[in-house]
């Protein structure tokens, strides 16, 4: 993955966000996309450190809120900050989901669902990794 901090701006045109990411992160973070289910290089990741936004670096989940949730994709029980996610209804594949957003920059990160663990928050962030980047803590 990149180093967390691709661009301190964050009000990019889609012009700018195609040349700083690469296609897959331009589809993922920027077109919504969905990266295959248990490829991604976060799903068995247990250093600890800090998530961060793979468009502009913003932090956004800790090492000591990730579990193993069985879905594919790295998931978290909170965000760092619920500042730094946004929720949006998602109603594209004929069904309703929560789409969690980057605060930031507004790229897409995944979806939140309620079937989280119950002993924490009970949600379960189902976050893409090819929308993050890690930083040892």
């Amino acid at each position: 993955m990149g180093d967390g901090n691709i661009s301190k701006e964050k009000n990019r045109s889609d012009a700018e966000w195609r040349d700083l990411l690469d296609k897959q992160r331009y589809h993922v973070l920027r077109e919504k996309g969905t990266e295959r289910a248990f490829t991604g290089s976060y799903i068995n990741h247990k250093e600890e450190g800090t998530y961060h936004c793979g468009a502009c670096g913003q932090v956004l989940f800790s090492s000591n809120a990730k579990y193993d949730s069985g879905s594919g994709w790295p998931s978290f029980y909170e965000p760092i900050d619920r500042q730094k996610v946004n929720e949006i209804t998602d109603n594209s594949i004929g069904m309703t989901r929560v789409e969690v957003i980057c605060s930031a920059c507004k790229s897409h990160l995944g979806h939140v669902f309620n079937d989280g663990p119950i002993a924490t928050s009970g949600l379960r962030y189902c976050i893409n990794s090819i929308s993050l980047d890690f930083k040892k803590a």
